[in-house]
Formats: structure tokens, C-alpha cells, sequence
């Protein structure tokens, strides 16, 4: 059985109690909001594992409290729509999302799309120094500086533009490196996953986008308008600042 606590935020009752249901035949505990200020009163106060966010709340928009929720929060976010054209995903994804959901919706689905965005987190936040080797430069440089930030690549270490430590998974350093070793070199997702070595993903999901989207807000200075990873429509990503190496 599964456990932790699901919040659904949807402004149709029916759609959420089908949720509900859904997900309380899995083990899971389920909360409920149906506007803005009932969800992010609910991350407030709740231990949340999954938000589950419908793209239309009423007179809110669901793209908007998307945003606002990942101002304060790293919570997994699957958006919920009723509408076929694909830009409302395209939007939901860069803001944040880990995944969407189109309604009419199968429970089965549902419970594998939780499933999968829970386990991908679970992997993405594992911060033991035993995890798979990062990609490293070829130069075997192990300090990189970019946009007034330093990366010690053999410590895992990443410093901010004042010089604080930023908190980094194993996963975002990896990414990061990565980014590093090919500046101003466009980068398909698929090429990424190859440098990504023992990290899962399907062309269904948005696996290297929900990474990215992570790594920003650790290193843009504007994560919602990125000057150092930039999106490359309908290719992958393109670290477009220069980087410097030097030993020590």
C-alpha cells in the first residue's frame, strides 16, 4: 500500500471525490481545496506529498497557483485539464509541473502518473555522496565558475553569487555538470539522459524538464525568465553562459 498525503485542488466536486476515491484505494491520505487560497492554506499547514492541480479553478487559474506554489515550495505538482490543445502542458511544465493529467481520465493512470512523479522525486532528492558519478568536465577541471557562481565539481559543491552554499541533490549536480561540460552547445533531451547515466525516463514523461525546472531555481537569478539554460523549442535545452575552468 502507498502512504503520505495527497492534495487535490479542483473546483468540481465530482471530480474531486472520483480523485478522492481513487487515490484513498491506494493507501494514500487525501486533502481537498477547491480555489487559491484553500490550496496554499492547505501547504501551509499539511505535510503534502503530491498536489494534483486542475488547469481551470473557477475564477483562479491553475497555471497561476502552479506558480505561486513553486515560489514556496518543491512540492510534485500533476495539473489536471479538460482542454486538448498542448500548450496549456507546454505552460504547466515550464512553470513546474511534473506532470499533467487530460480529463476524462482513467483511475489507473491516475495512480500511475502518482506513482511515477512520487518515485522520480523520491530519486531526484537523494543527496547520498554514493550516488551515480557526475559527468565531468573532460578537462578533469574540478572548479567552474559562471555568472558569479563557482561549482567545485569533485565536492558536490555549488557557491551562490555571495558566496553561501546553495543546497543541491545529487541529482541537480549532476544536471548541472552536465550543462557545464558543453556551454552554448545545444543539448537534446535524449542526449542528456545519455550523459545522465541511471536516471529513468520515457518520451511520455517530462522527466529532464522537471529537472531543469529545478536546477533554475537554484541558479538563475530570475528562475521564470532563465538567461543560463535556455529551452530550445522542440529540441531540448542550451546552457548559454560562458563558463571558466580552473584547478583547485
Amino acid at each position: 500500500m502507498s502512504s503520505g498525503t495527497i492534495l487535490i485542488v479542483d473546483d468540481e466536486p465530482k471530480v474531486r471525490l472520483l480523485l478522492r476515491k481513487c487515490l484513498e484505494s491506494d493507501g494514500f491520505n487525501v486533502i481537498e481545496a477547491e480555489d487559491e487560497a484553500g490550496c496554499l492554506a492547505e501547504l501551509e499547514t499539511q505535510d503534502v506529498q503530491l498536489v494534483t492541480l486542475d488547469v481551470q479553478l473557477g475564477d483562479d487559474s491553475g497555471l497561476e497557483v502552479a506558480k505561486k506554489i513553486r515560489q514556496q515550495s518543491d512540492v510534485p505538482i500533476i495539473m489536471v485539464t479538460g482542454r486538448s490543445d498542448v500548450i496549456d502542458r507546454v505552460v504547466g511544465l515550464e512553470i513546474g509541473a511534473d506532470d499533467y493529467i487530460t480529463k476524462p481520465f482513467h483511475v489507473r493512470e491516475v495512480l500511475a502518473r502518482v506513482r511515477s512523479v512520487i518515485r522520480r522525486t523520491r530519486e531526484t532528492t537523494d543527496t547520498q555522496p554514493e550516488a551515480p558519478e557526475i559527468h565531468k568536465p573532460d578537462s578533469g577541471t574540478q572548479r567552474v565558475t559562471f555568472d558569479e557562481m563557482t561549482a567545485y565539481l569533485d565536492r558536490f559543491e555549488l557557491l551562490d553569487r555571495d558566496g553561501t552554499q546553495v543546497e543541491m541533490t545529487s541529482g541537480d549536480f549532476r544536471l548541472l555538470a552536465v550543462f557545464l561540460d558543453s556551454p552554448k552547445r545545444m543539448l537534446s533531451r535524449d542526449r542528456i539522459m545519455d550523459l545522465l547515466h541511471g536516471i529513468e525516463w520515457s518520451p511520455l514523461d517530462r522527466t529532464i524538464d522537471n529537472h531543469v525546472a529545478r536546477l533554475r531555481k537554484k541558479i538563475e537569478r530570475d528562475p521564470a525568465s532563465p538567461v543560463l539554460i535556455k529551452t530550445v523549442r522542440g529540441i531540448g535545452y542550451m546552457f548559454a553562459m560562458d563558463v571558466q575552468r580552473t584547478e583547485g
